[in-house]
């Protein structure tokens, strides 16, 4: 596909013509805004227009037809031990009680076997709801802030507090930057635990959260604070810990004397924080830039004029709305620069991108929800486990010689329900077939001609159109097997086309 070079002039914010939003931009718009979707669906988001189907993306808060139970899973697995059970356990020690002392033990390492399988539980939870939800970007944000605001399951070790701070994500994912996320993030026990902030106290202030919240969730390593501004950061977040299943504010180990933030000194503390911060421009830019990459462009060699100037916008956008993130999404994608050509495939698909991208669109069966992390994990995206507090670094770092070779194996599980070795991962699992597809193409490829379904079944898997070279050697390859678009002939196409490099780009 044809590139401009990166100082020749692109598109911009600019409100896309209503006329040009034809269904191959629809289909652009659902995955980038989502995880893909069917044919049919996206047709019917075409014949919306692109406001109407934008705005139907981004107005999920008013749909509750998805919800979760409250009481899905256990909540008291990792419960702190009660002060009668400390007691017991002081009195075996000093006692030399083994015995007691060896149940103990042998009670809490069985809590924690629980506790593993029931995040193991709620990996697969998620990952089910990503592939069925009908709210498609409240997902695709809840995991673009899980990125963000990275915390992670292993040093944590509370399946629980997890998936309530994965909740909260949710419910806040197109919310109000400054005022939902960022304020709420310093109050969540998994964010404040992952970050050691319950053992930060007014005699001994621990500066993880504060740098952290400068350097990676607001305003960018470097960018217009210094080493001073995080220790005095940090003292403004002392007492700041959780009990149980909440947030709890210790007075006592709050630092309530004056600190400098920015130049500014007051008896500031972790709500003044949050607020100070955002009186920096980096704030809005920064967000602005990750949310560029995920939905636009991977930008590998770093942000072009055009690139840099359209984020401008986005920040202006955001600062002038007062922080609410709705009115920055609607203004992107419904820009001619989201349909630009250059921004077409411009994505490498992360693992869970490209699993629940291939189910969407191919409607695979979902076979092992288990197996299906297990993958995801081995390709690099472990969900409720980012490898740092600076998430994932996403695009060219998804791929390499031993992740591709996964990423193109899950594609043929999906479609066969066979691993590499052609044996059957599980059993009983049912066969799959492509009639919705075979119907799809024979619909629109008037006389069944074998090279609109080819060219027509490139450009629905791999988002770009595809160069006349593919079209051709496939083609050729549907002619040599009787030139019908059957059930068999689209799966043998399917599994060359999931396995070709195109198929990692989004």
């Amino acid at each position: 596909m044809h590139r401009r070079s990166p100082d020749m002039p692109t598109t911009s914010l600019k409100k896309i013509k209503p006329a040009s939003f034809d269904y191959w931009k629809a289909q652009h718009l659902l995955n980038r805004a989502g995880f893909g979707g069917q044919p049919q669906q996206t047709l019917a988001l075409r014949n919306l227009g692109s406001e109407d189907a934008v705005d139907q993306l981004l107005d999920f808060r008013s749909d509750d037809s998805y919800s979760t139970p409250g009481d899905e899973f256990d909540s008291d697995i990792m419960q702190p031990a009660t002060e009668e059970q400390r007691r017991e356990i002081r009195r075996a020690r000093q006692s030399g009680d083994e015995k007691a002392l060896e149940r103990y033990r042998m009670a809490r390492q069985q809590r924690q076997r629980n506790d593993r399988r029931q995040m193991a539980s709620i990996q697969d939870w998620w990952l089910e709801r990503l592939i069925e939800t009908p709210r498609p970007l409240q997902e695709k944000l809840t995991l673009f802030w899980h990125g963000h605001f990275a915390s992670a399951y292993r040093p944590i070790e509370d399946s629980y507090h997890m998936y309530l701070q994965n909740q909260f994500l949710r419910r806040n994912a197109v919310g109000n930057f400054k005022d939902d996320l960022v304020h709420g993030i310093i109050r969540d026990p998994a964010m404040i635990k992952y970050l050691n902030n319950n053992q930060n106290n007014r005699n001994s202030p621990n500066e993880n959260l504060s740098r952290e919240l400068m350097e990676l969730f607001t305003l960018g390593e470097g960018r217009g604070y210094d080493e001073e501004d995080i220790k005095e950061g940090a003292r403004t977040l002392t007492g700041y810990s959780f009990r149980d299943d909440g947030f709890q504010f210790n007075q006592r180990n709050h630092d309530d004397s004056r600190k400098t933030i920015f130049g500014r000194t007051g008896t500031w503390d972790g709500h003044d924080f949050v607020e100070l911060i955002f009186t920096r421009p980096a704030a809005a830019t920064f967000v602005c830039e990750k949310l560029y990459r995920y939905f636009v462009n991977d930008a590998p060699g770093g942000f072009t004029k055009s690139q840099a100037a359209v984020i401008r916008k986005m920040a202006a956008t955001l600062k002038r709305s007062d922080w609410e993130l709705k009115p920055v999404l609607r203004q992107l994608f419904l820009s001619e620069h989201f349909y630009d050509e250059e921004n077409i495939g411009a994505c490498i698909k992360s693992p869970a991108q490209l699993i629940v991208q291939c189910i969407r669109s191919i409607q695979t069966p979902t076979r092992s929800l288990r197996k299906l992390n297990e993958a995801c994990g081995i390709m690099g995206q472990s969900l409720f486990n980012p490898p740092s507090v600076k998430g994932w670094e996403g695009g060219r770092k998804w791929i390499n010689t031993s992740t591709l070779f996964v990423r193109q194996n899950v594609a043929i599980y999906l479609l066969t329900g066979r691993d590499e070795n052609a044996k059957p991962w599980d059993a009983g699992q049912s066969d799959f077939t492509v009639e919705h597809l075979v119907e799809h193409l024979q619909g629109i490829s008037g006389r069944d001609t074998v090279r609109d379904g080819v060219t027509y079944l490139l450009r629905f898997a791999h988002s770009t159109p595809p160069d006349e070279d593919r079209i051709r050697q496939w083609t050729t390859y549907v002619n040599e097997r009787g030139g019908r678009l059957d059930n068999a002939t689209i799966m043998n196409l399917l599994a060359l086309i999931t396995a070709a490099p195109e198929y990692q780009l989004c």
